[in-house]
């Protein structure tokens, strides 16, 4: 399947993922600016996803892919030392407020751990803004702006046809080559990976600290990507070239569900009084 419209189609698909994916990690750092911590998503999660974005990173030079595909992967990997700076930075902070400040044989400030999460502070700092604002007003407000980032996709597909509109576009020729391959897997694994930690912490957090947004726009990034890819061609060597970002994109969408399960399960769960388990 390898008609016009198909291509049209793969391209307005995949405008609207790099859309999503550009902003997908601006609401969890807009929710851990206002609560002053970071400690709603799992510290592990987020050197997982990291990695992950490395090995793709380097998976994409390898493969010879487009250079606004290159930008994006050091843009994610940007993105990902962004999360982890705030994280650490309100560690520090917390400490150096709650008590003296020690410090660790290389002269750093020590702060608490994974293992010792400041759940209590989380929860208590997001409480009254969780209250105020139900799960599914959350649901509504995002999706509207899941809805404007996805058209803004589709806009930037149909200005990028009218830009080039005179200039003779030839797909480019996928390469079959093992060391990008081995890497897609690699990252298509630790972006798997990447989910169980934050998920086995939101048994304990009850996703206090979390933002809603950031599992949203990764499903809507991590299907239209695939989708994109289906769209361009069927051709078992197409899919076969594309096989590890098939699987890292489609398997993860499942595990973002899972944890938006758990968003509604809880934030129903506290307007009802109690807080049970999942």
């Amino acid at each position: 399947m390898t008609s016009g419209g198909n291509e049209a189609l793969s391209g307005i698909l995949g405008w609207m993922s790099i859309a999503c994916w550009i902003v997908v990690y601006s609401p969890q750092l807009v929710e851990n600016y206002q609560l002053k911590s970071g400690e709603g998503i799992s510290i592990l999660f987020v050197y997982i996803w990291a990695a992950g974005d490395i090995a793709n990173l380097f998976g994409a030079v390898l493969a010879g892919l487009l250079p606004t595909i290159i930008i994006l992967a050091i843009y994610y990997t940007t993105c990902d030392i962004a999360l982890l700076t705030q994280i650490y930075y309100y560690r520090w902070l917390r400490a150096s407020r709650t008590g003296p400040l020690i410090l660790d044989v290389e002269g750093h400030p020590s702060v608490p751990s994974e293992e010792t999460p400041l759940i209590a502070d989380v929860q208590s700092s997001g409480e009254d803004r969780k209250t105020s604002k139900s799960i599914w007003r959350e649901f509504v407000v995002w999706g509207g702006a899941l809805a404007f980032v996805l058209g803004t996709g589709a806009i930037s597909w149909a200005l990028d046809q009218y830009v080039h509109r005179n200039q003779p576009r030839e797909p480019p020729k996928e390469v079959f080559e093992w060391k990008s391959q081995v890497l897609g897997w690699i990252s298509a694994i630790l972006y798997l990976g990447a989910r169980i930690p934050q998920i086995l912490k939101n048994f304990q957090t009850k996703c206090a600290g979390l933002s809603f947004a950031l599992f949203i726009f990764s499903i809507a990034g991590n299907t239209t990507y695939a989708l994109s890819i289906l769209a361009a061609s069927l051709d078992p060597g197409h899919i076969a070239a594309n096989a590890s970002w098939l699987a890292g994109s489609g398997l993860t969408v499942f595990l973002d569900i899972f944890v938006l399960i758990q968003f509604f399960y809880y934030r129903a769960a506290e307007a009802r009084g109690t807080s049970r388990g999942l």
